[in-house]
């Protein structure tokens, strides 16, 4: 679809936006006009039902038809159909500054790969945006999105921004709701392109309707979205932060029974939750590879060097070894666990002394299934020509 003619698309998603619409369109044809950019404006049309299709070619846009429903759904529709060598998206509710477009062309003219607006640098209205979302909600996702993925914007979840058409298209975007503002971002930060930010300001919307945007579940699609995308801190981090504490607990009090710190005492009892805390851990460790390995073979996550290492390594029967290895270790201290018994002529034992030895071997008969397990699973994996598993 790209035009060598055609410098600059502006997309615009809308679903019933006829109070609107008509402004933001000429809005955005009258910059490029003035500023001489030879461009134009894409309407992706979500179903609107209110005639918002007329109103978008009567004022001079491009209408393209998106059955799918959904915000990201609707960009990614408009961006497929994007002649210009950038795209622009915005929203088409008169809420962002479509006849002030200079910075984001600017920067992309400057070899930027992807351009996001900064409202909270740029200027927010009274209004314009409810307070939760101001001060809680994209504060707090904008946060963790630099924290998971070291992407060096302020305002995550701004609807205007520009990119190079291109390298959008390669990003291979699918989410179809108001995640796709997140992915996009996540997947531009992990595959290394080059983004920058520039102050815009937003104004509340036209509309006498309320905002598509529903709060609490949109902004949980968001955070599941950005908790999703990043296996080492859903998975890897906290299991293997679980993996330690549960196998220090566990070890101290085999070898200790009680352990005492001041006057409270540590038994069995906490021994049983070591070992449960242990088990989560490694199988939270395991996750994670599962995790990274299947998105990077189905490209939700980009290439990675330490994935090809370990594919290098790994080997079925060195994983069946070591699961083996762990599972013996358990069945033995099952075996002392029943000898013990049977010397008590299979009576009644000890119990605190008696869950020193169960309650650990029980733990190596998990762990070592757990490892079989895993190992084949990985095997199977490796199936996959993308990952090399040997």
């Amino acid at each position: 679809m790209s035009d060598p003619g055609c410098e600059l698309t502006v997309v615009l998603p809308c679903l019933d936006e006829a109070e609107t619409l008509e402004v933001c369109v000429r809005k955005a044809l009258g910059w490029m006009r003035d500023h001489g950019v030879d461009g134009e404006v894409v309407v992706a049309d979500n179903g609107s039902t209110d005639g918002s299709q007329q109103i978008a070619c009567e004022a001079g846009a491009r209408v393209v038809d998106v059955p799918r429903r959904g915000y990201g759904a609707a960009l990614q529709g408009g961006i497929a159909a994007a002649r210009g060598r950038f795209v622009i998206m915005g929203d088409a509710d008169d809420s962002y500054d479509l006849d002030r477009l200079d910075p984001f062309l600017e920067r992309l003219r400057a070899g930027d790969d992807v351009v996001m607006g900064n409202r909270f640098a740029g200027g927010i209205e009274p209004g314009a945006m409810p307070w939760l979302h101001r001060y809680v909600g994209n504060p707090v996702l904008s946060l963790l999105g630099r924290l998971l993925f070291r992407v060096p914007v302020q305002d995550f979840h701004c609807g205007l921004r520009g990119m190079r058409t291109e390298a959008v298209r390669g990003l291979g975007l699918r989410t179809t709701g108001m995640e796709f503002a997140s992915e996009m971002v996540m997947k531009a930060a992990l595959r290394g392109l080059r983004i920058s930010e520039v102050p815009t300001r937003l104004r509340p919307d036209g509309r006498s309707r309320p905002p598509h945007l529903r709060t609490w579940h949109d902004g949980w699609r968001h955070l599941r979205f950005l908790l999703l995308y990043s296996p080492r801190w859903l998975f890897l981090l906290p299991g293997i932060a679980l993996t330690v504490l549960g196998a220090l607990a566990t070890t101290l009090l085999v070898a200790e029974g009680t352990v005492r710190v001041g006057s409270t005492g540590f038994g069995v009892g906490t021994l049983v939750y070591a070992t449960a805390l242990t088990s989560i851990g490694v199988q939270a460790t395991v996750f994670a590879l599962f995790t990274k390995i299947y998105a990077v073979s189905k490209g939700f996550l980009p290439p990675d060097s330490r994935v090809d290492r370990f594919g290098a390594w790994f080997k079925l029967e060195r994983g069946l070894f070591l699961g083996a290895l762990v599972l013996l270790a358990g069945a033995l201290g099952a075996v002392v666990s029943f000898w013990r018994w049977r010397e008590e002529g299979f009576g009644e034992l000890d119990p605190l002394r008696q869950l020193r030895v169960v309650v650990p071997a029980a733990l190596g008969i998990v762990l070592g299934a757990t490892i079989v397990l895993s190992s084949l699973f990985l095997s199977i994996l490796g199936m996959d020509k993308d990952i090399r598993l040997e």
